[in-house]
C-alpha cells in the first residue's frame, strides 16, 4: 500500500485534540498535531500492515508546569505537556518535541501490549519524530560505546542515552528492521513477553556482556531495580535446574558414580542422592543419570512454555542443554526473574528447599552465608573449554523480592556478598510487603474479564497453563490456582468500564466468600449486599501500590500532607480490616475503602509508608467531608421503613442517629428512645453525608448537613484546607475520643 493511500485510509482515525488556552495559538497547535498524527499513523501502518479498528481517544495538549530543564515535552496516555518559551510562537523545537510525544500516544493506542517496553517506545519515537538528524550531528560514537551507554540508562531518559539510541538506529539506512518486526507483532496481536533488547535493535551482538542485576516484586511483578542490560540473553548454567524438577515426576534416589566429573558435587555426598541434595549441591551427574534412566523432563515439561515466553532462545535438545552444561541456549536476567516469580507461586516447597542453599549448598561456608538466612538461592556457572568462568549467576528469592545477578568472568561464590546488599538497598523503598484485597465484588463473577499484555499463566496443581490471548473470564483462569501476568500488569474489565479495562499489577486467586445476611429490619439494596458479601476474587499486590490505588480512587486530586494523611489511613486499614469481612481481606468498595486498580505511586504515598505506624488499633473511618451545605427531602414513609413507625424526634450526634418513636400498646401511648449508626440511615436514604439536622414537613422529612460522606473520622476536604502536617491532621481527626460535636434537634409537630 502506498503512503498516499495509507494516509487517505486513516483520516478517520485521527484523535480529537483538546487545548485549554495555555499554549497558543490554539487553532494552529491543533492543526500541527493533526498533521503530525497523520504522518505518524501512516508510517506505523506502512510498517505494521494496519492499525486498530477502534478510534483513538482524545488527546489533551497543555503547558507543562513541571518539566525538567532538559525536557521540551512529556506525556502520559491522553495528555501531552509542552514547553512554550514564547507565547504565541510554535517554534520547530516545540513541534519536534510534540511529534515525539505523539509517537508515544500512537503506540499506547495502536500497540498497548508494548506499553511497558521503554526502549521500543523511545526507538520508535526517535525514528519517526524527525529529530534523528540533530542527534546524528553530534561527535562520532562507536556502536559498542553507544550500546554500553544505553545499557547504563535503560529508561532512555537522558540526553546521552538518546544520543546513543540515535547512533544504534543509524545502523539501518531505512526504517530499522527490528522495529518493523516489532510493529508487525503489534498488528498481529502477539504477546509482548520479551521487551526489545539493544542487540535486537542493532541486529547484531555489539558488545561483550556486562554485569547485570534485576530485582522484581513477587507480588506486583514491578521491576524495582535494573542495572546493566538485564534484557541481554546469555548462557545460564545451572540456574534452570529447579524447573527440571518442577516439570518432572517425583525425582528418584540415585547412586553417585565414582570418578565421574559430573558427580563431583562436594564433600560428604551420601550413598543415595535425592532431588533435594542434587539441587542444593547442583549435581550435574544426578540430572544426566536421571534423564538416561527415564522420567526426567529435559524440555522442562509444562515449564518449557514459560521459559520460552520470557525469552529462552530455544528448546533444549537434551538434559545437558537444560542444565547449562552446553552453552547453546541463553536467557536474560529479566527473563530469569520472571520465570522464578511464577515458580515461586506454583511450587513454594521448592523455594522453601532452596532456602537451605546458603547453609548446605553452593553458597555455604562463606562470610556472606549468614546474610542469606530465609532467602532461597540458586547459583549457576558457565565455563569455557579451559574451565574458566564465563558467566556467574545468583538467583535469590525471599518473601517479597526476586533478585537475579549475572557477573561475567566470575564464580557465584566470589560475588555472593553483593546480592544481600542489593536486596537491602531495594528494601529501603517502603511498602514492598504484600497487601491482599477482595476485588470486583460488585460485578457478577462471570462478567469479570482479564487480559495480559505480557505472558499470562494460570497455575493448576502446580503446573503452568498459558492464559488465553486477549480478554477471557477471570473465573476460569483462577479456578484451580493463582493467575500471573509476567512482564505487565493485568488489564481487567467489567460491564460499565471502558473496553480497555484497568491495570492491576499483581496476582489473582479465586476464593468464594460466605453468604451475607443483612441485619433484621435493615433494608439493603442488591449493590449494598454485594459490597458487604465481598468478592470471589482475591488480588495480591504490594502495600505501596495498594495504598496509592486507594488514594487515587478516593481523591486523586489530593496533594501534600493531606494526601500523606489519607495514605497512612488507607495503609493502616488494610492491616485492620478484620471487622469488615469476618477475617477475610479488605474489600475494594466504599464499604471498606475504594480501590480501582494499581497505578503510579506519588511521593506522598512513599512518605506515608515510611512514617511510624498509627497508634489506633482499629479500623479508621474517613470521608470526603467538606463544608458545602446541602438540603435533601425524603418521604416520611421511607425514613420510617428504616427506623420504624411513629417517628417523633430525630437528632444526630457522634456518628449516630437518635430518634423517638411514639407507640401504642393496650390503649396506652408511650415514647421509646432508640439509636442506630448514622451510616445506616445515610446509605439507606442516599444522603450526601450524615445530616446535622432533620425537620418534619408534612408527609416528608427535610435533612440538612454539610460536606460529603458519613462525616466520621478524617474529613478529607478539611485536611486539604488545614495546612497541618499529617500527624496533626490525624490527631485532629481521631484524637482520643473521636468526638465530632452535636447536631441541632427539631421535633415533629
Amino acid at each position: 500500500m502506498g503512503w498516499a493511500a495509507v494516509t487517505a485510509a486513516l483520516l478517520a482515525a485521527t484523535p480529537m485534540f483538546l487545548t485549554q488556552g495555555d499554549v497558543t495559538p490554539e487553532a494552529a497547535l491543533r492543526t500541527e498535531a493533526e498533521a503530525a498524527w497523520k504522518d505518524l499513523e501512516a508510517r506505523y501502518a506502512a510498517e505494521a500492515g494496519g492499525v486498530p479498528t477502534q478510534a483513538p481517544a482524545p488527546i489533551r495538549l497543555q503547558r507543562g508546569l513541571g518539566l525538567a530543564p532538559e525536557r521540551n515535552a512529556q506525556s502520559k496516555p491522553g495528555v501531552v505537556e509542552l514547553r512554550q518559551n514564547t507565547p504565541g510562537v510554535l517554534d520547530e523545537r516545540m513541534l519536534v518535541a510534540m511529534r515525539h510525544e505523539l509517537a508515544h500516544q500512537l503506540l499506547w493506542w495502536a500497540c498497548p501490549a508494548a506499553s511497558e517496553d521503554r526502549l521500543f517506545h523511545e526507538a520508535f519515537a526517535l525514528e519517526v519524530s524527525g529529530e534523528l538528524p540533530e542527534w546524528r550531528d553530534a561527535p562520532y560514537q562507536s556502536l559498542s560505546a553507544a550500546a554500553s551507554e544505553l545499557g547504563r540508562a535503560p529508561s532512555v531518559d537522558t540526553p546521552k542515552a538518546r544520543r546513543a539510541l540515535a547512533r544504534i538506529l543509524g545502523e539501518d539506512r531505512g526504517f530499522p528492521r527490528a522495529l518493523s518486526r516489532r510493529l508487525r507483532q503489534c498488528a498481529d496481536g502477539s504477546r509482548w513477553a520479551v521487551p526489545l533488547s539493544i542487540d535486537e535493535l542493532a541486529d547484531v551482538a555489539v558488545r561483550a556482556a556486562s554485569e547485570a542485576t534485576v530485582v522484581l516484586s513477587r507480588h506486583s511483578g514491578e521491576v524495582l531495580l535494573s542495572e546493566g542490560d538485564v534484557q541481554r540473553a546469555v548462557p545460564y548454567g545451572s540456574t534452570l535446574k529447579p524447573f527440571v524438577l518442577a516439570g518432572s515426576p517425583t525425582p528418584p534416589l540415585l547412586t553417585p558414580r565414582s570418578g565421574v566429573q559430573e558427580w563431583a558435587c562436594g564433600q560428604g555426598l551420601p550413598a543415595q542422592v535425592d532431588g533435594r541434595t542434587a539441587l542444593l549441591r547442583s549435581c550435574n551427574g544426578y540430572f544426566l543419570d536421571w534423564a538416561a534412566k527415564g522420567g526426567a523432563a529435559p524440555d522442562f515439561g509444562p515449564w518449557g512454555a514459560v521459559l520460552s515466553a520470557v525469552g529462552l532462545t530455544g528448546k533444549p535438545a537434551d538434559m545437558a542443554d537444560a542444565i547449562g552444561l552446553r552453552s547453546t541456549l541463553a536467557l536474560s536476567p529479566w527473563g530469569m526473574a520472571q520465570a522464578y516469580r511464577l515458580l515461586a507461586e506454583a511450587h513454594p516447597e521448592l523455594i522453601e528447599l532452596m532456602k537451605d542453599n546458603a547453609a548446605q549448598g553452593t553458597l555455604s561456608d562463606l562470610p556472606a552465608s549468614p546474610a542469606y538466612a530465609g532467602v532461597a538461592t540458586k547459583t549457576g556457572t558457565v565455563r569455557d573449554a579451559a574451565s574458566r568462568p564465563q558467566y556467574g549467576w545468583i538467583v535469590a528469592v525471599d518473601a517479597d523480592l526476586i533478585a537475579v545477578a549475572m557477573r561475567p568472568g566470575k564464580m557465584p561464590r566470589s560475588f555472593a556478598d553483593e546480592v544481600p546488599k542489593v536486596l537491602a538497598r531495594v528494601r529501603q523503598r517502603p511498602g514492598l510487603e504484600a497487601a491482599r484485597v477482595q476485588v470486583l465484588g460488585l460485578a457478577a463473577p462471570s462478567d469479570v474479564e482479564a487480559a495480559c499484555r505480557g505472558a499470562g499463566f494460570a497455575i493448576s496443581d502446580g503446573m503452568p497453563r498459558p492464559a488465553p490471548q486477549g480478554f477471557s473470564r477471570m473465573r476460569d483462569m483462577v479456578a484451580r490456582g493463582p493467575a500471573l501476568c509476567l512482564g505487565s500488569p493485568w488489564r481487567v474489565r467489567v460491564p460499565g468500564l471502558p473496553a480497555e479495562g484497568r491495570d492491576y499489577a499483581g496476582i489473582f486467586t479465586g476464593s468464594s466468600p460466605p453468604p451475607y445476611r443483612p441485619p433484621l429490619g435493615v433494608p439493603t439494596t442488591e449493590r449494598e449486599r454485594n459490597a458487604r458479601r465481598g468478592s470471589d476474587f482475591l488480588f495480591r499486590t504490594t502495600r505501596l501500590l495498594y495504598t496509592a490505588g486507594v488514594v487515587a480512587s478516593e481523591d486523586a486530586s489530593l496533594k501534600g500532607e493531606a494526601r500523606v494523611a489519607l495514605a497512612r489511613v488507607a495503609a493502616h486499614n488494610e492491616q485492620h480490616a478484620g471487622s469488615r469481612h469476618g477475617g477475610r481481606p479488605i474489600c475494594d468498595t466504599t464499604h471498606c475503602q475504594a480501590f480501582l486498580g494499581t497505578g503510579r505511586v506519588q511521593p506522598e504515598e512513599e512518605k506515608a509508608l515510611r512514617s511510624p505506624p498509627l497508634r489506633w488499633d482499629e479500623w479508621l473511618l474517613f470521608s470526603q467531608g467538606g463544608q458545602e451545605p446541602w438540603r435533601e427531602l425524603r418521604p416520611r414513609t421511607r425514613v420510617e421503613s428504616l427506623l420504624g413507625q411513629g417517628l417523633a424526634v430525630l437528632r444526630f450526634d457522634t456518628g449516630r442517629v437518635f430518634f423517638v418513636r411514639t407507640q401504642q400498646e393496650s390503649g396506652a401511648t408511650f415514647d421509646t428512645t432508640e439509636s442506630l449508626p448514622c451510616e445506616l440511615l445515610r446509605s439507606g436514604l442516599k444522603l450526601p453525608a450524615c445530616p446535622r439536622m432533620a425537620s418534619f414537613d408534612g408527609a416528608d422529612i427535610v435533612f440538612e448537613g454539610r460536606g460529603r460522606g458519613h462525616g466520621e473520622g478524617l474529613d478529607v476536604e478539611s485536611a486539604k484546607a488545614s495546612g497541618l502536617s499529617s500527624d496533626e491532621i490525624l490527631e485532629r481527626a481521631y484524637g482520643t475520643d473521636g468526638s465530632r460535636g452535636s447536631s441541632t434537634v427539631k421535633q415533629a409537630p
